[in-house]
């Protein structure tokens, strides 16, 4: 059996991890059983290489050139009054060692400062999509991280790492594939904070959707401690985040067999204008930055391939090369992403000012009457997204930064001042999602504008049992149908495939009816679906419909001959979740489908 396990993390490739490690390997020594099998197959033949006491050590000639190496290192001495020092152990101390060995690798960092404008919206947009449709949610570091893997593709010098050949003479390695680290800093159980640096590993192969769940597979790990000696093993470039806790940038320390690590700062506005008034920032255009830095190995690595690859990221995050195209397709949007541009306002300028207002009008118009043209309704997404000119703000010279400005606009409601992104979310919600409304063709303006009403600003979440109620009735559409599709083959029935929303929708109406109080309902319709209806809607007796479907019809009924199964209707009881009854009636329907309507009307 070799030394180091496949899969486990040798000591080149984590440093960083050191001290997880040996504290592992404590609880190896304590009780085996209580560890994975991973990590009881990496600790079977593991023999510590440094450290104190039980932990191992070398020969003594190493342990006295090391303790005459940390005597000549300066240290800070307490006063005579002063408080003892105490000694770092365990973790601590490996921290320590960790960071003395850090400095025999040369480095350098590029800062680089990119704007975060066109980040903010297109990840709003994808937000918004997953939180109304599959749940889940992108953050600023995944899409970053993202593009960083991208843009190793075009600089590949960027995982280079520093080896040495068997003669000891300097080498360098180049992996084929990007190993990813991910810099997550955890709380231990006493409180205090470490940090462990897992690994994506090939994370240049993944799609964007691929690479989004490897990222949160081992996110989810690390917070449920389900570690694995191979989470740790393959690391080339890190990522860490030192924005989340509000700082710019940092210069890391690099660890031996690191190629670089990228830092991601804060995302906000350049600290002159953190105290500026936010409509004062959207009219000037002054957007957030967001400052990368790439801290790399000297020896391998040229500052100015280190610059060029900072510079591919800000292309990326800029939108060259289709990067937002290729994440909204990852993720199935059925949109197209915001585009970068320049910005083309004169603040001082009433007639710039006055243009841009008159713009914002003739946009909200488009949308009311070709919103429907982009609407979300091809569930196979057959077609690739499109955006219809008509409906693109830049078609009207509006651009990413006229998203915060406000304009006087009457979606929604009542004239007001709005920013344009609340104004487009406004009428994107109304007439792009997956119903699309087309109603320009109305010729009264009352009725335009009660239509418009009722679905502008109109917001209605649907609660999780409702939710579960839908699913329900759609299972039970859907089991229906397949049913008739096992049981008659071949057979003409004029099923509900393709439309099964039908059942919910009308479960909808009937509900509303009968908790306000309504009496009876009658409804007509044609072939299509109409015995899905009676059996779920009207709950005429499967035994009654299927016998009627294979010809045992009383003869003595009215309701007319040959294909007769999809002409029969039938009255029957509505039962709402609450309690609440109301009588249903499905007339019988003739060939000529619309001869049903003046039936129904007189039935009434």
């Amino acid at each position: 059996m070799s030394s180091t396990p496949k899969d486990a993390p040798s000591r080149s490739q984590s440093e960083l991890n050191a001290w997880l490690v040996e504290e592992m390997y404590e609880q190896y020594r304590e009780d085996p059983d209580e560890l994975s099998p991973g990590w009881r197959d990496f600790f079977e033949d593991y023999r510590p290489t440094d450290g104190d006491g039980a932990n191992g050590a070398g020969t003594i000639a190493e342990q006295e050139e090391v303790e005459r190496s940390r005597s000549r290192k300066a240290v800070a001495k307490p006063s005579e009054d002063g408080p003892e020092p105490e000694r770092i152990r365990g973790v601590g101390a490996r921290i320590v060692e960790n960071m003395e060995t850090s400095l025999g690798v040369p480095t350098a960092t590029s800062v680089r400062d990119v704007p975060a404008k066109l980040l903010e919206v297109n990840r709003r947009i994808v937000n918004n999509y997953l939180r109304r449709t599959r749940g889940g949610k992108v953050s600023f570091t995944h899409l970053i991280a993202y593009a960083m893997v991208r843009a190793v593709q075009d600089v590949p010098a960027m995982k280079n790492v520093f080896s040495e050949t068997e003669e000891g003479k300097p080498a360098v390695l180049r992996p084929e594939h990007v190993g990813l680290g991910l810099a997550v800093d955890v709380e231990n159980d006493d409180g205090s904070r470490s940090l462990l640096v897992p690994v994506i590993k090939e994370a240049d192969t993944f799609t964007f959707q691929e690479f989004l769940r490897a990222y949160e597979e081992i996110i989810r790990k690390i917070r449920l401690k389900k570690l694995d000696p191979a989470m740790f093993s393959g690391g080339v470039i890190t990522i860490t985040n030192p924005g989340t806790i509000g700082t710019v940038h940092s210069i890391p320390r690099l660890m031996s067999g690191q190629a670089a690590i990228l830092g991601v700062g804060t995302i906000d506005h350049p600290a002159q204008f953190q105290a500026a008034d936010d409509r004062t920032l959207a009219k000037l255009g002054v957007g957030k930055v967001i400052t990368l830095t790439s801290t790399y190995d000297h020896r391998v690595i040229q500052g100015a391939e280190s610059g060029l690859y900072l510079a591919r990221v800000s292309e990326l995050l800029l939108g060259e090369d289709g990067f937002y195209d290729e994440v909204f397709r990852s993720l199935g949007l059925p949109y197209e992403p915001a585009r970068w541009r320049t910005d083309t306002v004169d603040v001082d300028s009433q007639t710039d000012l006055l243009t841009k207002q008159m713009k914002v009008g003739q946009l909200a118009n488009m949308y009311r009457v070709r919103g429907h043209l982009i609407a979300d309704l091809d569930p196979l997404q057959q077609l690739p997204p499109s955006m219809h000119p008509e409906l693109d703000p830049t078609y009207y010279g509006l651009s990413i930064w006229d998203l915060d400005r406000e304009f006087l606009t009457d979606v929604g409601g009542e004239t007001r001042r709005m920013p344009l992104g609340d104004i487009l979310g406004v009428l994107r919600d109304a007439y792009c999602r997956t119903i699309g409304i087309e109603y320009g063709h109305v010729l009264d303006p009352e009725q335009k504008a009660w239509i418009r009403d009722q679905v502008e600003g109109i917001t209605e979440d649907v609660p999780p049992e409702d939710q579960l109620w839908i699913l329900e009735r759609l299972n039970a559409s859907e089991a229906f149908e397949s049913f008739l599709h096992t049981k008659y083959v071949g057979q003409k029935r004029f099923g509900l495939e393709g439309a099964e929303t039908l059942i919910p929708m009308l479960d909808a109406v009937c509900e509303a009816a009968a908790d306000q109080g309504l009496s009876d309902i009658v409804m007509g319709m044609a072939h299509r679906g109409r015995l899905n209806v009676l059996s779920n809607i009207l709950r005429k007796s499967h035994k009654q419909i299927f016998g009627e479907f294979e010809g045992h019809i009383d003869p003595d009924t009215v309701q007319g001959s040959g294909d007769v199964k999809y002409h029969l209707g039938t009255s029957g009881t509505y039962e709402t979740r609450a309690g609440n009854q109301i009588e249903l009636h499905l007339p019988p329907n003739p060939s000529h489908l619309e001869a049903v309507n003046p039936v129904v009307e007189g039935i009434v």
